[in-house]
């Protein structure tokens, strides 16, 4: 069964959020963003239903130009959005499937970003958008959760129409049977975060209820998962690592395992190449070495994917696992990056739920024939109860089974949104939110993991349509 459906005109509403302490990753501090919500209406043979997604608006991801400042990039991130949203009132004015629509909208999308030199990152962040909030219209008429519709192909996904080696191949020939019960929180460890509470200036400590070091997160959630954050110098790097290597034995008793993201920090492969020389030669790094899943962007993404890369890459015998993250901002850049020499990529809704099932179902296909290869999962601060949930449904398809959770540390739980919002989660979703001591619903981590089984049984990952139009309407460009 296949649904073809229309769109009406889409909404934006937005909710300036403040973290409790900077995040601070690659040329940023994160601590004041902009969460827009982007809703329509779907209707199915005389059925309609609203449909909503959400997304922080971080500075200097999506582009990373150091001499703009966030004002002067929002306006652009905004027209992006808004372009590709008038894009699918025009495309779905006559009934379309799912994968048509998807199709038209990435590809007109992409089209004019290239007249624009809008970078592929940012355009589809667009296309993101929209794809988000009419799949979740879809699901929610059809009555049945993400992991059904993909499973039962009702959105019409043709794989072979994306990367031509998948051919015939149904989503559920290469997806996991069942979505995953839960997975393993990765914690990430900002630039700028405190390892230990010693390390926090008393005039810097946000006394909120909730842990602000690693330590503290580490005694309070049982993690086990890292995502460290490196500023591609080995004196800072290392005195920092060599601190953290101690900390995750004593905490952990040796029970933890760690990605780093090289934030596209480092000049080059070769500079990359003797970083790792030099720390994995370092005794007091020998316990953290060797519980290393994975290497995320070292380089920038102008030069990641370039034939440079594949030389450097192929000329490293023993390399560790790399992938991109950035650098994966358009169909396409998955084979590329795999024909290099990288082991995967990540997945994050804001490049893209089409895509992103591909992609997963690319890298399937390449370890059925043998190869190792990666999908990681990753974060942009992503909060709930709309953008947090709908990612976690989406991992839970994918299969992905630790995956960078950052939003419960940087923000104090869902304190930003309504009383009667928090509420409402803590009914429908009481297996992933729990109500902290002083209140406030908050993300609940017991030995490292989160559950899932309430998101496999909401339409996009999300059990109640919630209301943005309490929220400051967004004026578009």
């Amino acid at each position: 069964m296949t649904d073809l459906f229309t769109v009406s005109p889409f909404e934006f509403f937005v909710r300036h959020t403040c973290t409790r302490f900077p995040f601070r990753y690659g040329i940023a501090s994160m601590t004041d963003v902009p969460h827009l919500f982007v809703r329509t209406t779907v209707t199915v043979a005389g059925k309609s239903s609203m449909g909503l997604s959400a997304e922080g608006l971080p500075p200097k991801w999506f582009t990373k130009n150091p001499t703009t400042t966030f004002d002067q990039d929002l306006p652009e991130m905004l027209e992006v959005i808004n372009h590709a949203a008038q894009l699918a009132e025009q495309i779905a004015q006559n009934p379309r499937s799912y994968f048509d629509f998807w199709r038209e909208l990435y590809r007109q999308q992409s089209e004019w970003a290239v007249t624009r030199h809008i970078a592929p990152l940012l355009a589809n962040l667009g296309v993101s958008l929209v794809e988000r909030a009419v799949l979740d219209g879809l699901c929610r008429i059809a009555g049945e959760p993400l992991h059904c519709m993909v499973a039962s192909n009702r959105l019409a996904l043709r794989l072979g129409e994306i990367y031509d080696e998948l051919g015939d191949a149904q989503p559920h020939d290469l997806l996991p049977a069942t979505p995953l019960a839960s997975c393993f929180v990765r914690h990430t460890i900002g630039l700028g975060d405190a390892l230990s509470p010693a390390d926090i200036p008393a005039d810097e400590r946000v006394n909120d209820g909730l842990p602000q070091d690693l330590e503290s997160s580490i005694r309070e959630y049982g993690l086990r998962y890292f995502k460290v954050k490196l500023f591609a110098d080995p004196a800072r790097d290392f005195a920092r690592l060599r601190e953290l290597n101690r900390l995750l034995m004593r905490e952990t008793k040796g029970n933890f395992f760690v990605t780093l993201d090289g934030n596209e920090n480092f000049k080059s492969f070769d500079a990359f190449r003797e970083f790792w020389k030099m720390a994995a030669g370092e005794p007091n790094l020998r316990e953290l070495w060797q519980r290393i899943i994975v290497i995320e962007q070292p380089v920038h993404r102008d030069h990641a994917l370039s034939d440079d890369t594949g030389k450097a890459l192929g000329a490293w015998h023993g390399r560790p696992p790399l992938i991109i993250d950035e650098s994966d901002g358009a169909v396409g850049d998955l084979p590329r990056a795999l024909a290099l020499g990288y082991a995967g990529t990540s997945h994050k809704n804001c490049k893209g739920i089409v895509k992103g099932i591909a992609n997963a179902c690319l890298l399937e296909k390449h370890r059925r024939q043998g190869r190792k290869v990666l999908l990681t999962g990753e974060d942009l601060c992503n909060l709930g109860p709309v953008a947090l949930l709908q990612d976690l449904a989406m991992m839970a398809l994918l299969g992905i089974e630790h995956v960078e959770r950052n939003g419960h540390h940087y923000y104090r739980g869902l304190g930003m949104w309504p009383a009667d919002w928090q509420d409402e989660v803590l009914t429908t979703h009481g297996d992933i939110y729990e109500r902290h001591r002083d209140g406030f619903a908050h993300l609940q981590i017991r030995e490292g993991r989160v559950a899932l089984g309430s998101v496999n049984t909401a339409p996009l990952g999300v059990r109640t349509l919630f209301d943005p139009s309490q929220f400051e309407r967004m004026p578009m460009p």
